[in-house]
């Protein structure tokens, strides 16, 4: 597969397409739901409300994380995550600002 060339692309839509990535499973919308309602949480937490494996739930975690939705702080043997703040304020502007530039108008096919 060749390279996808993101370095020719704005800052903003990559990091747009960064969100989008992270929010392209139906179980990290889940996460971030459970997040969402209890305003923190235990990674244990999350396994016992979706039907999906510790690992997998790690996984989508961990691509969460990496994607800057979410955050996490080591307590002992867990890690609780929580939404993050400053980035889910930024997704929100930038996905807005796609969702919002499309003029229902336009004459299109």
């Amino acid at each position: 597969m060749g390279t996808s060339k993101t370095e020719e692309f704005t800052l903003r839509q990559n990091k747009t397409a960064k969100y989008m990535k992270a929010l392209a499973h139906p179980a990290r919308i889940a996460i971030l739901e459970v997040l969402i309602k209890k305003n923190a949480c235990m990674c244990g937490d999350i396994v016992d409300v979706l039907p999906l494996s510790q690992s997998t739930v790690s996984q989508h975690l961990k691509e969460l994380k990496e994607a800057g939705l979410i955050k996490g702080d080591i307590e002992g043997a867990k890690v609780c995550y929580c939404i993050d703040e400053k980035e889910w304020s930024q997704a929100k502007i930038y996905l807005n600002k796609l969702f919002d530039s499309y003029n229902a108008s336009s004459n299109c096919c």
